[in-house]
């Protein structure tokens, strides 16, 4: 092989993001086991841990397709992408229940087909980031006197990017995604360069909203029900957070189990397949709660270890790139993943209340994993295509060979 070849082939070798690819590795072996280990209670047939690894390499397959994709063709057609999900999710709306658009769990958020279901809410978080990033680029590439008032300009145009989605998820009964939503659109509005001035005032505002809605639950539930159109079911949630031994043979049910399951693991965990405590659809959402009971508290901090090493590694490749629409996306994924850890990790111990959120890369799931490898794609497109920063050794290798 000849030395220019040898060049371009090490050079296309150094573009990718091994480390990032390294870490999904290991995402990957852990969801497996824990998701096999959660199949020996008994509660299904099927051993959804082959589904998961099926899952994966659908996942890592489309993750490799994204790559190849430079930021600047993927920042060109993000709206028509935003497009295409919002459309989506309007259809699931307006269209009567059917085999191809079923309700699960109270919420009509499904493509069915056959065995494979897909929810474009989860899809819709990732291409948000991506709206998100392109929007704020382009208001910031434009706006030559940056002020009071064109951060005011941009605050709204977020807001009026997000809140379309953000109505069709909620109308499917979401109540966890919009929340996810939430936290992305707040992450992604932190970098993008609007004043404190206005962003310290609206998180305050945010705060005091909420805490009004959590107290007004507890001591008048009637005006949230009236008011704000809010189900009974997502207020049960809230009383059995706040007391779930009292409502544990109901909402609270899922919960108290968690705690008991976490809890009997101590230090070490019960071990491989040794789980005892019996937790409807452990496999999914409630999965740290598997880790918690077979790999004690130490097992779990590795798993929070790993996580932290996921963010550490993106937050320092958003210190790396040039382009203000890829250190933008970096940041909404960042949020994503950190929001989605730490409500999942949350909820069961009791921390948060309970929201249909996965843990990412180790809940059981296509739809969380195939679109959380969508937004790995386009992570790894921007170290893909971003090769200025191999130059100055493949120039060393050049006068080394010469």
């Amino acid at each position: 092989m000849s030395t220019s070849r040898q060049l371009k082939k090490n050079h296309w070798i150094r573009r990718i993001d091994w480390k990032l690819i390294a870490i999904l590795a290991l995402f990957a072996i852990i969801s497996v086991t824990i998701i096999n280990s959660a199949m020996g209670g008994g509660q299904y047939s099927a051993n959804f841990s082959i589904r998961q690894i099926l899952y994966y390499v659908f996942g890592g397959v489309i993750a490799f397709l994204i790559m190849l994709v430079s930021p600047k063709k993927l920042m060109k057609y993000t709206y028509l992408l935003y497009f295409i999900l919002c459309l989506g999710l309007f259809v699931l709306i307006i269209i009567p229940e059917t085999p191809f658009t079923p309700i699960i769990n109270g919420a009509k958020s499904w493509y069915k087909l056959g065995p494979i279901s897909v929810q474009p809410s989860e899809f819709m978080k990732v291409i948000l980031i991506l709206a998100l990033a392109k929007l704020i680029t382009k208001h910031n590439k434009f706006t030559f006197n940056k002020s009071i008032e064109t951060d005011f300009k941009l605050l709204f145009k977020i807001i009026g990017i997000s809140i379309l989605p953000m109505a069709l998820i909620l109308l499917q009964n979401d109540l966890g995604t919009t929340l996810v939503i939430c936290a992305i659109i707040i992450g992604v509005m932190i970098v993008s360069g609007i004043s404190w001035k206005i962003l310290a005032p609206l998180f305050i505002g945010i705060i005091v909203f909420a805490s009004g809605i959590i107290l007004s639950i507890i001591y008048k539930p009637s005006l949230i029900e009236s008011g704000l159109g809010i189900k009974t079911y997502q207020l049960g949630r809230i009383n059995s957070w706040l007391d779930p031994y009292t409502y544990s043979s109901g909402d609270g049910y899922h919960l108290t189990e968690s705690l008991k399951a976490i809890g009997s693991g101590q230090l070490f965990g019960k071990g491989f397949n040794h789980g005892e405590v019996y937790i409807p659809e452990n496999h999914t959402d409630f999965i740290f709660s598997v880790i918690g009971e077979e790999f004690g508290f130490i097992g779990s901090v590795i798993l929070i270890l790993v996580y932290l090493a996921l963010i550490f590694h993106l937050v320092r490749l958003a210190t790396q790139t040039n382009m203000s629409f890829n250190k933008l996306f970096i940041i909404g994924y960042v949020a994503l993943i950190l929001f989605h850890v730490l409500q999942n990790i949350g909820m069961t111990i009791q921390l948060l209340p309970i929201t249909g959120i996965p843990l990412p890369f180790i809940s059981y799931g296509g739809s969380s994993i195939w679109s959380l490898m969508f937004g790995i794609g386009v992570l790894l497109s921007i170290t893909y295509h971003q090769p200025k920063q191999y130059a100055p050794a493949l120039e060393n290798t050049k006068l080394t060979r010469s």
